[in-house]
């Protein structure tokens, strides 16, 4: 239990008020967390924000009853933030209107340390010897009113991120890492929001199963249907129409709308309820001239998927598994995953179209114009371009 006790989540403006003049009177870090209702609602909005600060104890709010948290993010501007794993919970931090402008990251630190496993239980059980309550945090958090045992789970997510939060600065510190640390922080809490994906219906899991631009075109049209439907009811889309049933019904191309129905995948579940929808998105994704339909792939300037690069450029394989081999050798002396040494979309497209020029200033231009912080343009830059280079004769 955590050591407060577990208190009443906040849900009124006159009580949001009260505890924002508290916080801004105390002092030092604040620990934050939020929970989602992913995969259970469309949206990725915080449906409980917790925060634990010295002085103030521990407060859970209700963001429903208490949307906008603008003053509570004014209050907190000077102070450091602490999160686990913050990429995850900054967004729907945002939309509340709280950004920090200082933060650590104790699962970022953790990786950078080499932990094995980074989940905020593993790292207080590593680091602090202190076992978390585990087993709520892919709960239906948009539940009301929430269960005591799920406020226990949340109040304790907190509880102990100052603590880690000092004991991982003095293992980064000892271990030279402090300054990636802090420019990982800085990079993280500087971050612009993420822009919208293009195509985003090409990301449907089991897609490579849809070959022809009439099929794609139809997949767009029950994703579109399946979306629109989501976004009204705040309904995760899994939730109403399954990936792979969207990929069935496209390649059954059913003629009738009860033939629609009585497919395997459709037959006595939810989804056939909505027949009628899906076969009109079908039979409207028909009517598309062919200028209207979509192109086989997305035309980008991005890679292919590596798993192709052998049959498209062996050139482009080859130096891929030579930067992969070198990266490999510097994240075992370094202690830290290669995810975490160079942004990977660098080093695909460094490896698929290098540089007409490989030298040092050209591949340190590059990583960080590809989103690599300052340690890691130091760390990789020389090996990177040794790797690109083909060592056999000509």
């Amino acid at each position: 239990m955590p050591q407060d006790g577990v208190p009443a989540p906040i849900a009124s403006a006159s009580a949001l008020a009260e505890f924002v003049a508290r916080v801004a009177a105390g002092a030092g870090p604040v620990a934050l967390d939020a929970e989602r209702a992913s995969g259970y609602r469309y949206s990725q909005r915080a449906y409980l924000v917790q925060l634990r600060r010295e002085g103030v104890g521990t407060a859970l709010i209700d963001p429903i009853a208490c949307p906008d948290l603008t003053e509570l993010g004014v209050a907190l501007a000077d102070a450091e933030w602490i999160l686990h794993a913050a990429s995850q919970d900054l967004p729907c931090l945002a939309e509340l209107g709280m950004r920090p402008q200082r933060l650590f990251d104790t699962e970022l630190a953790g990786r950078l340390l080499g932990h094995p496993r980074v989940a905020l239980a593993s790292m207080t059980e590593r680091v602090l010897g202190v076992s978390l309550e585990k087993g709520h945090g892919a709960a239906d958090w948009s539940t009301r009113p929430l269960p005591h045992d799920w406020l226990v789970y949340a109040a304790l997510d907190v509880e102990l991120l100052i603590e880690l939060r000092t004991a991982l600065a003095a293992e980064l510190e000892k271990a030279g890492k402090l300054e990636w640390a802090l420019q990982e922080f800085a990079a993280l809490a500087a971050a612009p929001p993420a822009a919208p994906r293009t195509d985003p219906w090409r990301r449907t899991s089991g897609i490579h199963r849809v070959r022809t631009r009439p099929q794609l075109a139809a997949l767009r049209g029950l994703w579109s249907a399946r979306d629109e439907l989501a976004r009204r009811r705040d309904i995760a889309p899994g939730r109403v129409l399954r990936d792979k049933t969207m990929v069935d019904i496209v390649l059954a191309a059913p003629a009738t709308p009860e033939a629609l129905r009585r497919l395997p995948s459709v037959a006595g579940r939810s989804a056939g309820q909505q027949a009628g929808r899906w076969w009109s998105a079908l039979r409207k994704a028909t009517e598309l001239d062919d200028a209207e339909l979509p192109e086989t792939s997305l035309s980008t300037n991005a890679p292919p998927p590596t798993n192709r690069w052998a049959g498209k450029d062996a050139d482009a394989a080859a130096r891929l598994a030579r930067v992969r081999a070198a990266l490999t050798k510097v994240s075992e002396q370094v202690n830290v995953p290669t995810e975490n040494l160079v942004p990977p979309d660098a080093v695909r497209r460094i490896s698929w179209q290098p540089p007409a020029v490989i030298d040092a200033e050209t591949i340190r231009g590059f990583l960080a114009n590809h989103g690599a912080r300052r340690w890691q343009v130091e760390l990789v830059s020389s090996v990177l371009g040794d790797a690109l280079v083909d060592p056999s004769p000509a």
